[in-house]
């Protein structure tokens, strides 16, 4: 008997999965919670927690994980040096330290626009080479022709020895500087990705596993582990990608909404006919506005561990994420204590940071380039919860609510506080944890509102389910007002919302909101089994998917007309449209094929669907389109290792 490992590093939990091969059936799961900044010790204790006898008959691992997002989000990339050659337009304020432009680039025929000025990327290089760890290269229209790219690559290797990404490797989409910013990103991502793979590789191989390595990518597709080291800036978002396809695997629907419930955060995505629907422009992360393809979402601030906070007798949740007080009360076995007898600051400073139920303490990760300030607090904050009212007392003087903010930001600090998971364990209806300690911070709060206990919590689970709603919504009538969506939901109207397509929950307690969602919209909502490690799953069944564009096209010099065949990795001209058509059918072929083997998928498992698109002048003389987009399409299953 054979089986697969799926492993899920998300924002809080890490969650693996064993699937029997034969009949696809989940027959082992376990959670454990994310550890910053080493993800691997979290996906250690989350292998940890599965039944070992079937471990040594695992023959594929999969993996997605929130280490890409969380390192361009962090800003704790390596150091990287963008070369752009061309005519590029920088943004006024570009975060990219180290940059040049220089001369080169080819138009939109793939013809040398200007002179490569490659003597003065050699004295940059040299320049920078001491303090970068790699270097991106973006060529203006290297889409049409990446010989620049290529030249620069070769040379730079040469001369540095450093890793060398070429926007031109990672997207075929137009936008010279925003494919830099893919290859700047990506660059910043390899050590950090090499690091994380190899790791992973020796735990399993301790293990005694002997399996083949896979990655989910952001788009829903997976990726061999050569692909994922060289490719790491694909794995954005990979953790909503995993909710997207183990939501349609578990509850065995091709078309399908999702709604993933985190613990930091709602994301909501659309599977249709087994493929997810993707965002026309690129994702954004950060700030940056890459060129990489990533599933549509819509996303809030809200989850099972956002912050519950009060401020003038209202309740407020989120946007940060806590660890739950019911959490808290066993990973510190004095926290109780200190909840009961915790002061109440007057209701006039009550702030996001200043509640009676809020407390921080150290993560562990190590603290440099601190203020004078922040090393003082650091002094205070140790490995036990200690509240801003503690704080105050032991510096001995006033400081501002958003003092421990930086230290937060930086990882340094993680705050403890009440939570929907509280709620929930308040109302019986989640109790994994201590529920002591979310009755005894329900009972404070409580005091803060015109609310009792129980009420308090009802009122917090319907926002939960509120949002959900409002998630859904805002994703599915895409181009309407969210504050609009809003008041309909939250207003009294003799009718709801309607989902034409099965609803599926995804996340640790997400049945608790099926009937509380069931009143503000009419869907077949799904929760199925193993929802809770969904993502997990996602990871191990997403599909091998590669989409390639191949560009015909017709340019007249005087009255000599020329046929191009533009790809991603070569310009080319033929003498007529046949010939060029019959070419870029075979090349788009190859191109796919090749991807799948170096993904480790064999092209006897692989299907290519080719879609064409011609455009043709009205008037022509003998009816050739004057351009033709060829998109293949290849879709291929991971094969376990014999």
């Amino acid at each position: 008997m054979q089986y697969s490992l799926g492993i899920d590093a998300g924002g809080t939990y890490t969650d693996a999965v064993i699937v029997r091969d034969s009949d696809r059936k989940v027959i082992d799961s376990n959670k454990a919670l994310t550890t910053y900044p080493d993800l691997l010790t979290g996906i250690e204790n989350a292998i940890d927690g599965l039944d070992g006898k079937y471990l040594s008959d695992v023959k594929l691992v999969s993996v997605s994980t929130t280490l890409a997002t969380n390192t361009i989000l962090e800003k704790t990339g390596y150091p990287v040096a963008l070369i752009l050659i061309g005519k590029h337009t920088l943004p006024a304020n570009t975060p990219i330290a180290d940059f040049i432009v220089v001369k080169g680039g080819h138009n939109v025929a793939g013809l040398e626009d200007d002179i490569l000025d490659m003597e003065a990327i050699r004295e940059y290089a040299l320049k920078v080479k001491e303090r970068v760890s790699a270097f991106a290269v973006s060529s203006y229209f290297s889409i049409r022709n990446p010989d620049h790219e290529i030249k620069v690559r070769d040379m730079l290797s040469e001369l540095t020895g450093l890793p060398i990404v070429c926007g031109h490797e990672l997207s075929q989409d137009l936008g010279a500087y925003e494919r830099g910013v893919t290859a700047y990103l990506n660059a910043q991502l390899l050590p950090i990705a090499d690091q994380f793979i190899h790791a992973i590789l020796t735990d399993i191989k301790k293990r005694g596993i002997d399996a083949k390595l896979m990655m989910l990518k952001c788009d829903g597709s997976v990726i061999g582990i050569h692909e994922a080291m060289e490719k790491p800036i694909e794995s954005i978002f990979s953790g909503p990608a995993a909710s997207l396809m183990g939501a349609s695997f578990l509850s065995g629907n091709d078309t399908c909404a999702v709604i993933d419930v985190g613990g930091t955060s709602t994301d909501v995505s659309l599977n249709y006919s087994g493929f997810p629907e993707l965002v026309d422009t690129g994702a954004v992360v950060g700030g940056w506005h890459t060129k990489v393809k990533a599933i549509r979402m819509e996303t809030s601030a809200m989850g099972g561990d956002s912050h519950v906070w009060i401020k003038n007798r209202n309740v407020n949740i989120g946007p940060r994420r806590v660890v739950p007080l019911c959490l808290a009360a066993i990973k510190y076995p004095g926290f109780m204590e200190q909840l009961k007898s915790g002061r109440t600051p007057s209701r006039v400073h009550l702030a996001e940071n200043v509640q009676p139920t809020k407390f921080f303490v150290r993560t562990g990760k190590d603290a440099t380039n601190l203020s004078p300030f922040e090393k003082e607090l650091m002094e205070i904050i140790q490995f036990e919860p200690v509240s801003l009212n503690d704080i105050f007392w032991k510096i001995g003087k006033p400081i501002s609510p958003d003092s421990v903010d930086s230290l937060i930001q930086k990882r340094l600090v993680q705050a403890i506080g009440f939570t929907p998971t509280d709620a929930l364990h308040v109302l019986g209806e989640y109790t994994k944890w201590d529920t002591e300690a979310s009755h005894t911070g329900a009972k404070i709060l409580a005091r803060l509102t015109p609310m009792d206990e129980t009420e308090l919590c009802m009122h917090i689970k319907k926002e939960v389910a509120i949002n959900m709603a409002l998630d859904l919504m805002s994703f599915m009538y895409k181009g309407i007002s969210k504050p609009e969506i809003e008041k309909m939901i939250r207003g009294d109207f003799l009718s709801q919302f309607k989902v034409n397509v099965p609803v599926v929950l995804l996340g640790g307690p997400v049945s608790c909101y099926v009937e509380e969602l069931n009143r503000l919209i009419i869907a077949d909502i799904v929760v199925p089994e193993h929802a809770d490690v969904g993502n997990a799953v996602g990871a191990l069944v997403g599909k091998g998917v590669k989409s390639i564009e191949i560009l015909v096209k017709s340019f007249y010099k005087k009255t000599e007309r020329s046929i191009l065949v533009f790809s991603p990795v070569e310009r080319k001209e033929f003498p007529t449209y046949s010939d060029a058509l019959e070419y870029a059918n075979e090349h788009g072929k190859k191109l796919i094929l090749e991807y799948m083997q170096e993904s480790d998928l064999k092209p006897e498992n692989v299907n290519i669907d080719i879609q064409r698109e011609d455009i043709t002048m009205t008037d022509g003389d003998d009816g050739t389109p004057i351009e033709t987009k060829l998109i293949f399409l290849g879709t291929g299953i991971p094969e376990k290792e014999n």
